[in-house]
Order: structure tokens, then sequence, then C-alpha cells
């Protein structure tokens, strides 16, 4: 599923696009919006929240849009020849030359903007969003001490932008065994700001690194890179799948730099 960051830059591509620029076509090609119609309405803003992507209208409507697993937003010129396939078409916007196209979207809403709350009032704090709020997002994650420290960075409704891979990553980076509880890791308040330190420099550029080095294959600590020697201590990097059936997650890990936690048998 994309990072917060990859959100945050589709929010930037839409926005730069799209808004103040009159909407002369619209086509949203999901069940629900089959016979909605957004042409004629001026684009306002798009901005993200989380994970979510939210663009909004002069007209009081809201286009609601997640990725998910498999969604992208591109933003094509009339004739331009699209990167993906047409089946995968789930929403268009075409303001003047500029055709936003959204493929394999895992949601679209078209709500009414004043009640954007409904469909993203749950989440937390935004490591990216200019009300990021260090203690509110500190004071959810100790809310349940007990709770795995990777299914609480997890949870949008304690910080929201965090995916799998800045989960793993985190974990590497201050020695905590993805498993470890959330009361056992030492120092939580490093551990957030180093969540939004990276997440705004990947904000700035197409390549994520979590490393500082952008070459391919040098870019993760641990993320994918399972049998791989860990960069700081050479023992192979372990992975193991975590979760409900039909919603597993990979869990990387380095067993010298982040050792299994007390009650926990090695995966």
């Amino acid at each position: 599923m994309p990072e917060g960051d990859t959100v945050f830059r589709a929010a930037k591509l839409l926005d730069l696009s799209l808004s103040g620029r009159l909407l002369t076509r619209t086509d949203f090609r999901v069940p629900q919006h089959a016979t909605a119609d957004l042409s004629g309405s001026t684009v306002l803003t798009t901005v993200s929240r989380g994970k979510h992507l939210l663009t909004r209208t002069d007209t009081g409507f809201t286009l609601h849009t997640h990725l998910k697993m498999e969604g992208a937003w591109q933003v094509y010129r009339p004739g331009e020849r699209w990167r993906r396939p047409v089946g995968q078409v789930r929403v268009l916007l075409e303001a003047g030359d500029a055709i936003a196209v959204g493929f394999s979207l895992g949601v679209v809403e078209i709500v009414e903007t004043h009640l954007e709350h409904e469909v993203v009032g749950h989440l937390g704090p935004d490591l990216l969003g200019p009300d990021w709020d260090e203690a509110e997002a500190l004071h959810r994650l100790r809310a349940e001490p007990d709770r795995e420290l990777t299914a609480a960075l997890l949870d949008q409704r304690n910080l929201a932008g965090i995916g799998n891979m800045y989960a793993a990553e985190l974990c590497f980076i201050i020695g905590a065994h993805p498993q470890m509880a959330v009361r056992d890791v030492g120092d939580l308040i490093r551990l957030v700001r180093r969540a939004k330190q990276m997440l705004e420099l990947n904000s700035e550029r197409a390549t994520q690194s979590t490393t500082g080095n952008l070459r391919p294959r040098e870019r993760m600590w641990v993320y994918r890179r399972d049998k791989s020697p860990c960069r700081r201590c050479g023992t192979p990097i372990r992975v193991a799948m975590r979760g409900d059936a039909g919603r597993e997650r990979a869990m990387y890990w380095c067993p010298t730099c982040q050792p299994v936690p007390a009650g926990h048998a090695e995966s």
C-alpha cells in the first residue's frame, strides 16, 4: 500500500494540474457514482490527509479517493499515451489541457465538503499535514501500551501516513523488534520524530529512501531485504508474515540489531 509521502505527492500533482481550473469533463467508472457529473465546477484544491485524497470543488462537493494497494493518479495532455490500461480507470477529470486519471483506486466517493470529517475524521495527526500534533500522536500511541509496535504504527488513528515500509524501517532504526510492545520502546519521541523526518524528506522526491542512499538496492535498511545481510552487522534479514488470513503483511527485521522481545518465539 502506498505510504503517506506517495499520497502527498499525488495531492500536489493534482493540485498543480487542476486547481483554479474548470472541469470540462468528468467520468466516474464505479457503480455508486456512474451517473455523477462534476463538469462545470471549478477545482479549488486537492489535499492529502494521511493516505486519503480530497479534491474540493466550488459547488460544495469533494471527491474523496484512496489509492489502497494498486491505485495511482496520473496527469496527461490531450493525445498523450496513458501508461496504464484503460480498464483500470476509475476516475477521469479533464480541465482544459490537463487530464487527471485515477487508476485502480480503492475508494471513490463524492461527499459534501462540509461532511469530509465523516471519511477522514477518524485519522490521527497527519505526519505531513499543516496541523501535525506530535503530543497528540504520542498520546494516542501510549493509550495502548501493550499493543505490538508495528500494529500501533500502522493504525492510522494514531498517526496518519505510515505504511508497512516505514513501519519496518522505523523499528530497525530504533533497534526495536516489530513485535515489541509500545510500552517497551525506550524513546517513543525519537521514533515519532524520525517518522516525520522520513516522510518529509521523501515527500520531495519520487525515489523513496530511508538510508539516505538513492542507489537501487541501497535505499532501505530491512524492508524487502530478506536474506540480505544487515547493513549494520551483516546478519541476514528475516521476514515473517503477520496478520489475519487474507490481510497478512510482511514483517522484516534483523535478529541481531532487533532482538526478539521476551515472551515471543523467534519467527
